[in-house]
């Protein structure tokens, strides 16, 4: 570290520590920007490590973890301000983990349960888990449903896995929980991003939505087949949520060409606050 040379004064040494730092925030971003580049660039589907988030992570996909990146730590949309230290957060498809080590990071004392149903993502999950040394979370091994059963799944190997609809090809089974069993309590989050399912799981779980103080779900549109928005829309705002949504994946000109991205023709972050 090079101080100045002559005798500053206050004013000096200000200027030169602002310098400074500048230079190392510049620094930094230009690591981020080369390491996401470098990530983006991999095979899909290739596992890979990085340190972007300042943790040692363990990724099943880079072009992928660049896109949820972008969403969680760029956008910030599972930011929220908590109304104590130690809120509850229920998350819905963790994935490899970014989703809950981000809400460690916001509140270390938080208490977490986390649903992965994909049984190689969620060997991710818990590796990354147990890396990050975080206490007060819970991973369970399970799709969320509206039922205790056993579904077809298809193992999408990146952010793409989902329950089976009827006529589609699955590879393997997994149980599925209910949601409402997991909203006893005063929920202070309750993030779903499971791939379709989040209609079904919502209207099963509607009588406990009153214990939820905000939410956000990820609502999947799937080519053929019958949209669920509405009923969607409906069951949160009959729960009391003031909604606000914004796109996340649609085409900007549907007259035109319709989107198809990994079978999904709409994708809509939606958010649910109350007044």
């Amino acid at each position: 570290m090079a101080f100045p040379a002559s005798r500053p004064g206050l004013h000096d040494w200000l200027r030169w520590l602002a310098s400074h730092r500048h230079r190392a925030h510049r620094a930094e971003q230009d690591r981020r920007r080369r390491e996401l580049a470098r990530l983006d660039a991999l095979p899909r589907y290739q596992s890979a490590v990085t340190d972007i988030t300042g943790r040692r992570l363990e990724l099943a996909d880079g072009p992928s973890f660049v896109w949820t990146y972008d969403e969680i730590y760029k956008e910030g949309i599972y930011a929220f301000h908590a109304q104590h230290p130690t809120p509850y957060i229920v998350d819905g498809g963790a994935n490899i983990g970014m989703s809950v080590l981000y809400f460690k990071e916001l509140y270390p004392a938080s208490e977490i349960v986390a649903f992965e149903p994909d049984p190689a993502l969620f060997a991710v999950l818990e590796r990354n888990v147990a890396s990050a040394r975080v206490s007060g979370v819970r991973l369970v091994a399970g799709a969320l449903w509206s039922s205790e059963t056993t579904l077809a799944f298809h193992p999408e190997g990146a952010d793409g896995g989902h329950l089976v609809a009827d006529g589609e090809a699955a590879t393997i089974t997994v149980k599925t929980v209910r949601l409402g069993d997991y909203l006893d309590r005063p929920v202070d989050l309750l993030k779903l991003d499971i791939e379709g399912a989040e209609t079904e799981v919502l209207l099963a779980a509607a009588d406990h939505l009153p214990q939820v103080e905000r939410l956000y779900v990820e609502y999947h549109s799937r080519v053929g087949e019958r949209q669920t928005l509405p009923e969607l829309l409906s069951v949160l705002r009959d729960a009391g949520f003031r909604l606000h949504l914004l796109p996340c994946g649609v085409s900007p000109r549907p007259f035109l060409a319709q989107r198809d991205y990994q079978g999904l023709d709409l994708q809509l972050h939606v958010f649910g606050v109350r007044s």
